[in-house]
């Protein structure tokens, strides 16, 4: 062959790598309202930048070589924002998206290079899990193990899981493992699919009540954000990649802010209400406090309680840890110290400090919490918070009681810099409930009990006020709210010292799951 005709058979082979699953496929796939893997792709990256990997790898099986194009994965290298991604899209017109060997084998070598050379890796779900036959037997069962190394990249770069579609096997082991995933409403993530289970187990379950974006968004926790639909969900992608380093070995990019540091911190005096027991969201105190007033929440459907969610200050990549009084007064269960441990190490392996502002008045207690393993969830949380090394700043901006203030980053639990709001309010319970334990015989056998009761509630406030604290250096400084937003900038500043705010990364191999 000679070679032009070499360029010819080329070209053809190319040409029908594109064609994907085939006309009729494509037609189907976008009556279903869904994205091509090719598409998906081109979405996602900077116009014109794909470098693909494995074109015209195909399935192994004799017979299934023109079946099979690109072996129903499309991989390769990108650009977002200028910044180099590796990607790989779920071809769900070539045999429902299923995995083959070939397939896998260009995987985990794109995976490779990207650990390697340092890129962050993307990976746009749809499929229906393994391939039958080629996964049959036991020599296709040996040879479609992911291998020791699945999973194990030790955070060293920034790994993105979409969930697009029907995901069923390998796009949902990539969505545990990665540090940030996304489903798309409609779509569906489990081990196997329900017609599997149907045969398997006589169990009857729709995609929705077996893996939808409800479920893990709000009760597994295992999804941190949903889109709307498949374009939400590319730009949620891009932008989360915005605050975070390509890789372990760099910090997070910085974004100018030409912003007055002193500009709307007035606003920060009137969000919280004069009586104690009243609500308030926090999330204005913290748009209030970040640049342009602009948040990337993560998990926001799971345990409202706390929020955890990444922002800039100064341009400065943050991430922050707030409890929500407008949900169970700021009080967290165990799915909370989860998600909280989760965000913990999201940050620390990837050089981003961390903000901890308190307004808790404890943990949550009862059968149901203890039911879910409470006190383990709790000393997780602290020994997550222990090993993190990235620069912490702790405000106490209402209340903080009980063992809640040590988790939320109080005395002695690894703050650079540790301070309270004139009106915080610190202790092991609130002053109402502390009254009634320590002054109880002298209440009820004073002449006045009401009156016996307010001046022990007075008493004790004093003690919970930020004082003695403050006297007696628990507390780096008490500080004007006003002042709130200058005094992270300034903290921050200090708190990256000689190693520039990098972390040693000692939560870099805690699972991505919990």
């Amino acid at each position: 062959m000679g070679i032009n005709d070499a360029i010819e058979e080329l070209e053809r082979r190319k040409g029908r790598a594109l064609e994907m699953g085939g006309p009729d496929k494509i037609g189907r796939h976008h009556d279903r309202g869904h994205l091509t893997a090719r598409e998906r792709v081109e979405k996602l990256l900077d116009p014109g930048g794909f470098f693909e990997m494995g074109m015209l790898v195909h399935s192994d099986i004799p017979g299934m070589e023109e079946k099979t194009a690109a072996d129903g994965i499309i991989a390769g290298f990108g650009k977002i924002e200028g910044r180099t991604v590796v990607v790989r899209s779920n071809d769900a017109t070539v045999l429902a998206g299923s995995g083959g060997r070939n397939g896998a084998k260009k995987s985990r070598h794109l995976f490779q290079l990207a650990l390697e050379k340092g890129y962050p890796i993307i990976n746009l779900g749809e499929a229906g899990g393994a391939r039958i036959p080629d996964i049959q037997g036991s020599d296709g069962l040996s040879s479609m193990t992911p291998g020791a190394n699945y999973g194990t990249r030790t955070r060293r770069v920034p790994m993105v899981a979409t969930i697009m579609g029907e995901c069923f096997g390998d796009p949902a082991w990539a969505a545990a493992a990665a540090d940030f995933v996304i489903q798309v409403k409609g779509s569906c993530m489990a081990v196997s699919g329900p017609r599997v289970l149907e045969i398997a187990k006589s169990e009857k379950v729709s995609n929705e009540e077996l893996g939808g974006w409800k479920l893990h968004s709000e009760v597994t926790g295992q999804v941190d954000r949903v889109a709307e639909n498949e374009e939400d969900c590319l730009r949620i992608v891009r932008e989360f990649l915005s605050y975070l380093p390509s890789n372990a070995d760099e910090p997070p990019p910085v974004v100018p802010d030409e912003g007055d540091p002193d500009l709307g911190q007035e606003a920060l005096l009137e969000i919280i209400p004069d009586q104690s027991s009243r609500v308030y969201d926090m999330h204005r105190i913290i748009k209030t406090v970040v640049d342009r007033g602009e948040i990337f929440p993560i998990k926001p459907d799971f345990d409202k309680s706390v929020i955890t969610c990444l922002a800039r200050i100064e341009g400065y990549s943050v991430g922050i840890i707030a409890n929500n009084p407008f949900y169970f007064a700021g009080a967290m269960g165990p799915d909370g110290c989860d998600k909280c441990c989760s965000f913990i190490c999201l940050c620390d392996s990837f050089h981003i400090p961390i903000i901890f502002l308190h307004d808790t008045p404890g943990f949550l207690v009862g059968k149901p919490a203890e039911e879910k393993r409470m006190p383990g969830k709790i000393i997780n949380f602290i020994e997550a918070l222990g090993f993190s090394t990235v620069p912490k700043i702790s405000i106490i901006i209402r209340k903080s009681y009980g063992m809640a203030y040590s988790n939320m980053c109080g005395w002695n639990m690894g703050a650079d810099f540790l301070f309270a709001w004139p009106s915080s309010d610190i202790s092991f319970m609130a002053p109402e409930v502390a009254a009634n334990v320590v002054y109880a015989a002298k209440i009820i056998q004073a002449e006045d009990p009401q009156k016996a009761r307010q001046e022990a509630i007075e008493e004790m406030r004093l003690a919970s006020a930020p004082w003695r604290a403050a006297g007696q250096a628990y507390l780096d400084d008490v500080i004007d709210p006003r002042d709130t937003r200058k005094t992270i900038i300034r903290g921050l500043e200090l708190a990256r010292g000689k190693h520039k705010g990098m972390s040693r990364r000692l939560l870099a191999n805690w699972p991505t799951t919990f």
